[in-house]
């Protein structure tokens, strides 16, 4: 369901114009943005939010028991992380944790509002953060300061929040340090990156087959529903995916790379996961043309050097 919007009570800008409150489940909120025709948030030139994570859609999370709330993922602007901060002050949270699904950008360019907060991560993930820092400092939009993770952990991390259990995975889906959210009595996956709809974005396309591999991992896990990061604002606001959106990324990351080692033609993404888009498993969304074009190009290049 949606949520009504405490936005014009925190004295946000129009950057959070756009934005919407979901509560796909009791306590757990999506802050979904993006994927308006003709909107642009930040400039007219070409840059990171307009024209990827804003472009996609992209939501952060919360999960919320008990006046305590984890943070999954702190948006893609200051305005958009002081939109969540004031939402879950609003309700009464009064301890507020954040966790980071990996290192790029639309999911770290608000950690400056909770700097006075812990916020956890991978050690990879400060690792590339780290090394990128001048880089992500220096975008466009900038992230100046990038307020970095201050609490690491290797592989698994147990955690409450209130009373619901939560645990923190590495998959290295994606990027070499995916961080999936999985609440075990829900069976619900809180996805980050490792899974989009209507396609993975492929940003390491030398590492496919770790991909492919961490993917048939994860289809092991008794997933009843998922909530990716960048996905259908309606499929979210219901409840999210079914387990065969994994199955969906899986299939098109090695169909995409089985055909290119071919030398075989790809064709537009429509018709490429038109099994998947029948099936109901993801929904054809226009924009993710340009995503898998650019998949095609980067695993064509790794062809070229192997």
């Amino acid at each position: 369901m949606t949520v009504p919007s405490l936005l014009e009570e925190h004295d946000v800008t129009d950057m959070t114009s756009t934005l919407t409150i979901l509560e796909p489940y009791p306590g757990i909120y999506a802050y979904f943005d993006g994927r308006v025709a003709g909107v642009r948030l930040y400039s007219e030139a070409s840059n990171w939010l307009d024209d990827g994570a804003y472009e996609l859609g992209v939501a952060s999370y919360a999960i919320v028991d008990s006046r305590e709330a984890l943070v999954y993922d702190t948006h893609i602007s200051l305005d958009h992380a002081r939109a969540i901060r004031g939402h879950l002050e609003g309700l009464g949270v009064t301890s507020i944790r954040v966790v980071l699904s990996h290192w790029h950008k639309d999911h770290v360019a608000g950690n400056a509002v909770f700097a006075d907060c812990e916020i956890i991560a991978l050690k990879l993930t400060a690792e590339r953060l780290a090394d990128n820092r001048e880089k992500i400092e220096a975008a466009t939009p900038p992230i100046q300061p990038l307020v970095m993770p201050n609490r690491l952990f290797d592989g698994k991390l147990a955690l409450t929040v209130g009373k619901r259990q939560v645990e923190l995975h590495h998959f290295a889906i994606h990027s070499a340090d995916g961080n999936v959210i999985w609440l075990p009595d829900e069976k619900l996956l809180l996805a980050g990156d490792t899974l989009e709809d209507s396609v993975t974005y492929i940003s390491e396309a030398d590492q496919t087959a770790t991909h492919v591999a961490e993917l048939k991992r994860l289809r092991q896990w008794p997933i009843a529903r998922i909530l990716p990061s960048h996905g259908d604002r309606d499929r979210i606001a219901g409840g999210g995916y079914g387990p065969e959106l994994i199955d969906a990324n899986r299939r098109y990351i090695e169909r995409l790379t089985d055909t290119l080692s071919v030398g075989a033609a790809v064709g537009r993404l429509k018709e490429f996961v038109a099994e998947e888009i029948a099936a109901g498993a993801i929904l054809y969304f226009e924009p993710y043309e340009t995503v898998h074009q650019s998949n095609i190009e980067r695993v064509q290049a790794v062809l070229a050097t192997s």
